[in-house]
């Protein structure tokens, strides 16, 4: 019978320093809550039960995560780590082994959390340590004359020796559940902040003849926790940095990879190429020989091999066929799809409408609940008027198609293949196949005489 882990996330910490409204664990780190990028690399443990200990804003936090597997308990007085601890236990309490975790420190990967798990055995005790230049802040890791793990010592308890050591504490450790039961019904609050340390089972754990493993990351990002919005934003620096040095070894070129923010996943292809400033949110796919010029915002979408976005525009939950082009300043909502070869142009928004192989709408035109057919042109300044403030109506053009500049297609309408709408009409009702449709309010005329008005001086 396999063992079973229990995860203990640690949230309940206000974040005073962030001077926010919001709960420190909510705020995101490449588009992620930090508590949220937690517990998703929990989850990827398998664990039998996750439970996060929370406290400050604790509804807007439980709200916040919403997920329906995770087990809440409340720490109303917080009174430490392992106070915390000691709350989740009742919880956990036929789990074999239990893995800590922490809110705040978003970015440890699955790979280390596994090596951690599988060092600890039995008994023992299993640590995820981290040399630093600056240690500063965290808890020193003090090793015995056989350089086992002693103990761990608090900043603000320790000694200069103690303070010149560069291993540090993560908190982030996996124990026994027997064993850590007994251990932290020992602790006690003897200390500078008068706080129950979790840390302090570390020297009961030596005390027991109980050995103590100490883990370490790949990188020191894995570890890092968040106080403040400069340790936010030098942690998403150092997180963007690895993932555009991962894309560019997979063969991606970033114009400048200090200026690419990826908040979500990247699926790509060859030779595909991101110019500076593009940010891409959720789940994107990147065909190859794809473009994506400079200042973009790309989420949820796929982007067909050969097509290319042009520079400011907004791409959302949409779908742009191979070798299409859009842009620059275009915007693509949600429900939009564009076929092979089609051209969306500048200032253009498309929403919920599929437009044809081969069709243009290159310049100022808003196309929304549209069904667009092959080798339409749809004028500048075309605007479908789809919503009668009620409700949303569709607009079909079929192929063919040749809409004029500055027409207006009041929906439901039909405009038939092959069908002419002169420029600056107003079409109610549908088009017929293959002709001229037009709609003019008079003959033009000229006024003779008039006077444009002149501003009144003051």
């Amino acid at each position: 019978m396999s063992e079973q882990l229990g995860v203990v996330i640690l949230a309940a910490g206000e974040g005073t320093r962030m001077r926010s409204r919001y709960p420190k664990v909510l705020h995101r780190l490449a588009g992620k809550s930090l508590l949220g990028r937690v517990i998703e690399s929990a989850l990827q443990l398998d664990p039998a039960r996750v439970v996060v200990v929370y406290g400050h804003a604790g509804e807007q936090v439980r709200q916040a995560i919403g997920n329906p597997a995770l087990f809440w308990v409340e720490q109303v007085e917080r009174l430490g780590t392992g106070h915390a601890v000691q709350l989740a236990l009742p919880a956990l309490a036929e789990m074999d082994r239990i893995l800590v975790l922490y809110g705040d420190v978003p970015l440890v990967c699955e790979r280390t959390l596994h090596a951690l798990i599988a060092a600890q055995c039995d008994e023992d005790l299993a640590l995820l340590t981290v040399e630093l230049e600056d240690p500063h802040g965290y808890g020193r890791i003090v090793r015995d004359q056989h350089d086992h793990v002693a103990a761990i010592v608090e900043q603000k308890d320790a000694n200069p020796i103690q303070l010149s050591i560069r291993e540090v504490n993560t908190g982030i450790l996996a124990a026994s559940g027997r064993a850590l039961a007994r251990w932290l019904g020992e602790i006690d609050n003897n200390n500078a902040q008068r706080e129950y340390y979790l840390t302090d089972i570390v020297a009961l754990a030596v005390r027991d003849g109980v050995q103590v493993h100490a883990i370490q990351p790949e990188s020191s990002c894995e570890v890092a926790g968040i106080n403040d919005r400069e340790q936010l934003a030098a942690l998403e620096r150092r997180y963007q940095q690895q993932q555009a040095s991962a894309l560019m070894r997979a063969g991606v070129t970033l114009r400048d990879p200090a200026r690419f923010d990826l908040r979500g996943e990247l699926q790509h292809g060859v030779d595909v190429e991101i110019d500076v400033n593009v940010i891409l949110e959720g789940r994107v796919v990147l065909g190859d020989g794809v473009r994506i010029a400079a200042n973009c915002v790309i989420r949820d979408s796929e982007i067909e091999a050969g097509a290319e976005i042009l520079a400011h525009s907004l791409i959302e939950e949409a779908v742009v066929g191979r070798g299409a082009r859009v842009g620059p300043f275009a915007r693509l909502r949600p429900q939009t799809r564009l076929a092979e070869r089609v051209h969306v142009g500048n200032f253009v928004e498309v929403k919920n409408s599929a437009i044809g192989p081969d069709s243009k709408v290159n310049h100022l035109s808003y196309i929304g609940d549209s069904e667009i057919g092959a080798r339409v042109n749809v004028g500048a300044g075309t605007i479908t008027c789809n919503y009668d403030g009620a409700n949303k109506h569709r607009t079909v053009i079929g192929d063919d198609a040749f809409i004029g500049s500055d027409s207006q297609l009041v929906a439901p309408v039909t405009v038939g293949s092959g069908a002419t709408i002169g420029a600056g009409s107003t079409i109610t009702r549908d088009a017929p196949e293959g002709e001229l449709t037009l709609c003019r309010a008079s003959e033009q005329r000229t006024v003779l005489g008039w006077q444009r008005p002149v501003k009144r001086r003051e």
